[in-house]
């Protein structure tokens, strides 16, 4: 034991000094411009102060999780009580270094905290990393503009209003007035972050390489390729140009649906301009309330949008969290929803698209086999049997109705069944996703709680998705396809179709009995309290 201790103690104290230098070289090989030994020698001394802090966190989170735990039933109340705790802790470790490295660790906390597979602790806890971004100096913000729009911004702009509306972890967005009096945002890319990213994301691949070589069972790669990839294309603002246009395109025959139009001309890899729309977030439920709108309708325009956006368009909003949809007063509406942060989006492979369509129709009627099924040609094997239970509250073979949760029998079928999987296990899992999964996952994680906040139910939600897993199939069968193949195809339809209306109708029976309940309810009260007063 004492010599295996030994060995992880040397490793420690190698990955500390070799994550700076080893940083500062990746940073190197991407950086087209000479470099000077001073900056050299900064980057690489921030890289090991850095990198240290990171290591010191992950491996006192990993030994609390490994030690806590040790010797430990999985079985027992005490197990549950400790890993819970373990969490906690964890996740405040997190937190604090997010806090004080900043930049890209505060952008690896949301993607944390954002994700539906990590613990509760974990999403409530990093949840304060939304608003944590500092905004930077307007004159390092005005060198960004000069440099991307040429050196008189007079020429250009009317004025630039020098305090940020909004600051997030890789821009801050500041409104302007054109030339020709239109009002616009710039969002303007903070100054020197590529090569931040670059050394930021080398130190937390090498870390998590070296967690799993410490703790086979720990395996964090799979988080960190996601959360670089996701990244990389947040950067680069041309891109989030041309997804932004593809969006409104897509959206064009919609009125409740607003994407900001882009200015191409003032828009470069550091600046994006845009349309001004007027909004507030779309959980600010105080102003909901205020213009009198229906919280719950906000809510299903919400998700139609994004189950469109997944299972008919094929490209996908990555990053839906609720300072990125604004609710926006509409005269024919009455309000629609401005879409905005266009960096992170994901494009479906159109086998994919299909799979997941077909997917959550499996899931609506709960065909455990053809569940299991498309779970293999996803590559997720055995656990495909957890499909239901991630994306609608049941278990595979759930007698539940839609949306109605589960039965005291399966949550205690279901809580002896989670006691046997480990850490491990959850690690092989989330390796096995193909990235659209994960996206498409991360996606309905926010959309889930957003909706949730709005006060709507799960049905509602399960239903839309039913809805557009449908349409996102709707396309005719091949002409040349035999005509026993057509009339399977039309039947299959139509027996969905019909599934669906009926669970609509129980539901929309249930709500009517509800609300006469509650209705029942008030006229007695309101009886009572008159003769009373009598």
């Amino acid at each position: 034991m004492m010599k295996v201790f030994r060995r992880r103690r040397s490793l420690y104290f190698l990955i500390i000094s070799a994550t700076g230098p080893a940083a500062a070289a990746a940073a190197l090989t991407y950086h087209h411009h000479t470099v000077n030994p001073p900056w050299l020698i900064t980057a690489s001394f921030n890289g090991v102060v850095r990198s240290s802090r990171s290591l010191y966190t992950i491996t006192a989170n990993v030994v609390d999780y490994k030690y806590s735990l040790q010797g430990i039933s999985r079985d027992t109340d005490q197990y549950r009580t400790i890993l819970s705790q373990v969490h906690l802790r964890s996740a405040k470790r997190i937190l604090k270094l997010c806090e004080i490295n900043q930049g890209f660790y505060i952008k690896a906390g949301q993607f944390v905290a954002s994700m539906r597979q990590v613990p509760k602790e974990y999403s409530s806890t990093l949840a304060s990393l939304q608003d944590q971004a500092v905004p930077c100096s307007f004159e390092a913000i005005k060198q960004v503009l000069i440099s991307n729009l040429g050196s008189d911004l007079k020429e250009i702009f009317l004025s630039v209003d020098e305090q940020p509306i909004a600051a997030a972890s890789i821009a801050q967005v500041h409104r302007a007035l054109l030339k020709d009096h239109q009002e616009v945002v710039l969002k303007v890319q903070y100054p020197g972050l590529k090569d931040r990213m670059r050394m930021d994301i080398a130190t937390m691949s090498l870390l998590a390489k070296c967690v799993t070589w410490c703790f086979p069972e720990y395996r964090f790669q799979w988080m960190v390729s996601e959360f670089s990839e996701v990244i990389a294309l947040e950067l680069d603002f041309i891109q989030e140009a041309r997804n932004s246009v593809r969006t409104a395109i897509n959206f064009k025959h919609s009125s409740r649906i607003r994407v900001p139009m882009v200015f191409q001309e003032l828009t470069t890899s550091q600046v994006l301009t845009m349309q001004y729309c007027r909004g507030r977030r779309v959980d600010d439920m105080d102003f909901i309330r205020e213009m009198k709108i229906d919280p719950r309708k906000v809510a299903k325009v919400l998700v139609e949008a994004f189950a469109e956006m997944i299972f008919v368009h094929g490209f996908v909003h990555g990053d839906p969290h609720p300072g990125n949809i604004l609710v926006s007063l509409d005269e024919r509406e009455g309000f629609c929803l401005v879409v905005l942060d266009h960096g992170i989006y994901r494009s479906l492979d159109e086998e994919f698209r299909v799979k997941y369509c077909q997917l959550w129709k499996a899931l609506i009627v709960l065909d455990s086999h053809k569940i299991q099924e498309i779970g293999e040609e996803f590559g997720i094997g055995k656990y495909a049997r957890y499909l239901p239970l991630i994306f609608t509250g049941r278990t595979i073979n759930s007698k539940a109705g839609l949306g109605k949760g589960m039965s005291i029998e399966e949550k205690a079928n279901l809580k002896q069944e989670v006691k046997k999987l480990s850490i491990g296990d959850i690690s092989e899992f989330m390796e096995s996703l193909p990235p659209e999964f994960l996206t498409v996952l991360r996606t309905d994680g926010l959309i889930r709680s957003l909706s949730s906040k709005l006060g709507s139910p799960q049905r509602m939600r399960l239903l839309v998705y039913a809805h557009y897993a449908l349409e996102g199939l709707s396309s005719k069968p091949n002409p040349d396809s035999g005509v026993c193949t057509r009339m399977r195809y039309g039947i299959d339809r139509l027996q969905v179709r019909l599934l669906l209306g009926l669970v609509q109708g129980l539901c929309w029976v249930e709500d009517r009995r509800q609300g006469l309940v509650t209705w029942s309810k008030q006229v007695i009260s309101a009886i009572n309290t008159y003769l009373l007063s009598i």
